[in-house]
């Protein structure tokens, strides 16, 4: 049995993780989530559905995460110094200045 090797990207042009997010029927939102102090921070979120090749179904309340626009998404993307690294399918977003 043959494996196939893993595919690693880290998108920070914001062109291609558009791109990326919406070949794979993503939205771009946002989740409110208070730190230790109880201070609300934004915590980027991506919202895939599952079933391919459907309408991306949007965010709600209920599961914690607000949809936002591309523009506020990738502002807030920029304002925390953040890349979306891909694994294959599997995404996490890594501080910028770990990059070099």
């Amino acid at each position: 049995m043959t494996t196939k090797p893993t595919t690693t990207l880290t998108l920070t042009r914001h062109k291609d993780i558009q791109k990326w997010v919406a070949g794979r029927s993503g939205l771009p939102a946002i989740r409110r989530v208070p730190d230790r102090n109880g201070t609300v921070r934004a915590r980027l979120a991506l919202n895939f559905d599952r079933k391919r090749n459907a309408a991306p179904a949007a965010p709600t309340l209920d599961d914690g995460m607000s949809p936002v626009s591309w523009t506020a998404w990738l502002a807030e993307l920029d304002r925390q110094q953040l890349a979306l690294r891909v694994v294959d399918e599997d995404f996490e977003f890594v501080d910028r200045k770990d990059l070099n």
